[in-house]
C-alpha cells in the first residue's frame, strides 16, 4: 500500500533561486532515498508543503533518518522552518 508524508513549511523569504534549489537538488535528494513522487506545493506567499509518495511502508520507514537528515539540511540552507509533518497509507486515489 502506497504511504505519503506531507510536510508543511514556512520561509521568511521567496526567490526563483529558492525554487531551483529545490527542484535540483532536494527533490533529487529525495527521490535518491526511495520516493516514487514529490510535489513541492507552494500554498502562500512564503508558504508551501512538501507531498512524498513512496511505494510501500518499509520503503517509507527505511527513508525516514534520511529524510530528517534532509530536511534538517534545508532548513540550514534555505531561509525556512518545517511546521509539521504527517503520513500515513493512502486509501483511495485517482
Amino acid at each position: 500500500m502506497t504511504v505519503c508524508t506531507v510536510s508543511h513549511w514556512t520561509a521568511t523569504e521567496w526567490t526563483d533561486e529558492m525554487e531551483d534549489i529545490a527542484r535540483n537538488k532536494f527533490v533529487p535528494m529525495i527521490m535518491g532515498v526511495g520516493a516514487s513522487r514529490v510535489q513541492m506545493i507552494r500554498t502562500g506567499d512564503l508558504t508551501f508543503c512538501v507531498v512524498t509518495e513512496y511505494a510501500d511502508e518499509a520503503t517509507a520507514s527505511a527513508a525516514q533518518d534520511r529524510i530528517t537528515a534532509i530536511r534538517g539540511q534545508a532548513t540550514e540552507e534555505l531561509p525556512m522552518q518545517m511546521d509539521s509533518s504527517h503520513s500515513g497509507a493512502v486509501f483511495a486515489s485517482g
